[in-house]
């Protein structure tokens, strides 16, 4: 075994005859921020939906903290783990997405708190003190009890955030968290993020955000046409691209 906190191996994901993810191979280790690049098609989101199980994946091996995630191979044949197994299996990963999911007839302190007493079944006292503290962390202690119609869509995105934290997750995903906010909206998640990277969370991210995968990750992955075409050091991939590809989509991108 190894020390990897993620481990993929040779992942294959298909949508009928078109091929998604054509053989991709990825570690990350705890602490670790990785964001992955790349034109919209490449792959990006689908390979963070395979890692928690949201898509089914054809071929290759997906590892957290050792764990083969949802599937055993059983005398040389493939097969899909139980369904309660998948669902204790999607706890070792958080996912912020594009679009915050929220509940709407629920409070910000209600919606952080649904998982803790649910799936974590702590008190309701013991779940409101820790998603308290996690509304505070991501700045938002002063709006616990506004409902997501009453918060701007930043503040709602900083909710999400601080709901999947607060499950204690080993690794958070983020799915270009900031694609369905106004401009002046990115900075306020971007900085949440940012100061959950320098608290040591392990994060791999969707990002469009160049500058910011730039400043936040100490690797970036550029994803094209369903497999990595590079990966590296975020310094020397964007100021020494090693491909052609990848100098043509940062020079197109927002990095410069």
């Amino acid at each position: 075994m190894t020390n990897n906190l993620l481990e993929i191996r040779d992942l294959h994901k298909s949508y009928g005859a078109v091929e998604v993810l054509k053989g991709v191979d990825c570690t990350m280790q705890q602490g670790d921020v990785v964001s992955i690049i790349g034109s919209s098609g490449s792959g990006k989101t689908t390979m963070l939906r395979c890692i928690n199980m949201l898509e089914e994946f054809q071929g290759g091996t997906i590892r957290i903290d050792g764990q083969a995630i949802g599937y055993d191979v059983v005398n040389g044949q493939r097969r899909r783990k139980s369904e309660r197994e998948i669902a204790r299996q999607r706890a070792l990963t958080g996912m912020a997405f594009q679009q915050f999911n929220l509940f709407p007839h629920m409070t910000a302190v209600a919606n952080v708190m649904l998982g803790l007493v649910k799936v974590k079944k702590m008190s309701r006292d013991e779940a409101r003190t820790l998603a308290e503290t996690w509304l505070d962390r991501v700045g938002l202690r002063e709006r616990a009890e506004h409902y997501p119609g009453q918060l701007s869509g930043g503040q709602q995105q900083r909710v999400a955030i601080a709901r999947a934290i607060a499950m204690n997750p080993k690794l958070m995903l983020f799915d270009e968290v900031t694609s369905a906010l106004d401009p002046e909206l990115v900075n306020e998640v971007l900085q949440v993020i940012k100061s959950l990277a320098q608290d040591g969370m392990s994060m791999l991210l969707v990002t469009h955000e160049m500058r910011f995968a730039y400043e936040v990750s100490n690797r970036v992955i550029f994803m094209n046409q369903g497999r990595i075409g590079e990966e590296g050091n975020p310094r020397e991939m964007f100021h020494k691209p090693q491909t052609e590809r990848l100098a043509e989509f940062l020079k197109s991108s927002t990095f410069n």
